[in-house]
């Protein structure tokens, strides 16, 4: 594959490394600071490269320009940008319009997946049991921007959609007692953490964790080549979810 990383912060070069070692090849790189080749993905640029995919891992606010440039091009778009689920609709319109490619998910790891699948489990399984509570912390490092993280708010959308007895997710301070359909999930930012998700099914007889701990972000960097590759020769908008489920065969 012939890629283009737009945004070549931490993740980007993560993403180029895993590409030169598989004998992939980088287009060019697009960084607003200037680390990359351009400071700015354009139309003109992409007509002139024709890479076979743009991955991206950038900043919130240019999700809906990118998408645009990419669909107009027909350059299928792979995008691990989180804090926009808000936007999520126009950007479905502007790909099926234009019928190109999109693939977006807060977290590409594919065992983040496995760890979604065993959560969703757990929070049906206590339906029956109301003696166990369940909640949620999650730990990324100090440079992060958002909060919760994508990959929390999945995971608790996961749980509400599984649990009868939660219906609101709270990610704020409580200075209050927490209400019995509020699930709770906490934020914690500091040090160097790639990331640390982590479930919690309570009682007052027994504690069961669950817990995703990423040791570096090679697995989110892999998962997204792995995606682009998927979805070369596609059309449509897609989630991670559906590049996992057929590479998982579920």
């Amino acid at each position: 594959m012939n890629i283009l990383i737009n945004g070549y912060g931490r993740m980007g070069r993560q993403i180029e490394e895993i590409l030169l070692d598989r004998g992939d090849t980088v287009s060019a790189r697009i960084d607003i600071n200037g680390k990359g080749d351009y400071r700015e993905l354009t139309e003109d640029i992409l007509n002139d490269l024709k890479p076979d995919a743009v991955i991206e891992f950038a900043t919130e606010d240019c999700v809906v320009k990118h998408a645009e440039i990419c669909s107009k091009t027909g350059i299928p778009l792979v995008v691990g940008t989180t804090g926009w689920n808000d936007r999520i609709e126009i950007v479905k319109d502007i790909v099926l319009s234009n019928k190109s490619a999109y693939l977006y998910g807060s977290n590409f790891s594919v065992g983040a997946h496995m760890f979604f699948a065993l959560v969703e489990k757990a929070a049906a399984m206590i339906n029956p049991l109301p003696e166990y509570d369940i909640f949620m912390t999650e730990f990324h490092h100090n440079k992060k921007v958002d909060s919760p993280s994508g990959t929390a708010l999945t995971t608790a959308h996961k749980i509400i959609e599984n649990n009868i007895r939660k219906s609101e997710i709270v990610i704020d301070p409580l200075q209050r007692k927490i209400e019995g359909k509020e699930l709770h999930v906490a934020s914690v930012r500091g040090g160097n953490i790639p990331g640390t998700h982590s479930v919690y099914l309570d009682s007052l007889a027994d504690t069961i964790e669950i817990t995703h701990r990423a040791r570096s972000r090679q697995g989110f960097a892999l998962g997204s080549v792995l995606a682009a590759s998927w979805l070369i020769g596609k059309k449509g908008f897609f989630t991670v979810e559906d590049y996992i489920s057929d590479l998982l065969g579920q």
